[in-house]
């Protein structure tokens, strides 16, 4: 049994709008992920970070969600990216989700889950691009709070974050989450996001104590990271 993380999957089984048009490592994507989960086992835990599909809706995002589910292995938390402006509240993605058969998809938002005696925690975030725009202010604090719901689920158990968004970034820190993470004893985070030209800006390794993971899909070649084993 084993933990992975992946994010940025950025399906499109269901629409018009594949990533193959980006072209060089995009190419034949859905047959790299199909590829690169092939090293998961059915009983492994994979939390994938966000920007899952590009489906306006849970219906149209139902042919993307249906391949995560059936068509890769383990068992997977899903976290709000940027781009899932099919995301809905909790309550009506689990209906979807019971209603179509989907039985290894699960939602991580204002709550935690656990993987042996680890807490696995994690929101969104927020991003240095969005940050100085007053009407963002409170989304931002809004994801703040969602994130410390989730590290209060935890309880004293030892936690790892999962983030959308990079909460450090070529110099840029988002104090208010770096000091949330330093407050709940966090030592491992991993976010996505960031691909192409931005990986080289990315922060990877340890920072504060922290341990970094950039894990968008192309910058980890369309195969989950393994976290824990």
């Amino acid at each position: 049994m084993a933990l992975y993380a992946i994010g940025d999957t950025h399906l499109s089984l269901g629409t018009d709008k594949s990533m193959e048009v980006f072209g060089g490592s995009w190419e034949d994507y859905v047959d790299k992920l199909r590829t690169g989960f092939s090293q998961v086992e059915d009983e492994d835990v994979v939390v994938l970070c966000g920007d899952l599909s590009w489906g306006m809706s849970l219906e149209e995002a139902g042919k993307d969600l249906d391949f995560l589910d059936r068509e890769l292995p383990g068992e997977k938390w899903l976290l709000k990216g940027n781009h899932d402006y099919w995301w809905n509240t909790v309550s009506k993605m689990n209906a979807f989700f019971e209603e179509k058969g989907m039985r290894r998809l699960h939602i991580l938002h204002n709550n935690c889950a656990f993987y042996q005696e680890f807490a696995l925690c994690g929101t969104r975030g927020w991003f240095f691009e969005e940050n100085g725009n007053p009407q963002w202010e409170k989304v931002f604090r809004r994801e703040l709070i969602r994130l410390e719901a989730s590290l209060k689920a935890a309880g004293d158990a030892p936690k790892l974050c999962f983030l959308h968004y990079p909460p450090l970034y070529c110099g840029y820190r988002c104090d208010e989450i770096l000091q949330m993470l330093d407050r709940y004893g966090v030592k491992t985070c991993c976010y996505g996001h960031l691909h192409g030209q931005s990986h080289r800006l990315a922060v990877e390794g340890e920072q504060g104590g922290v341990s970094y993971h950039l894990v968008s899909s192309d910058f980890v070649g369309f195969r989950p990271k393994k976290i824990l084993d």
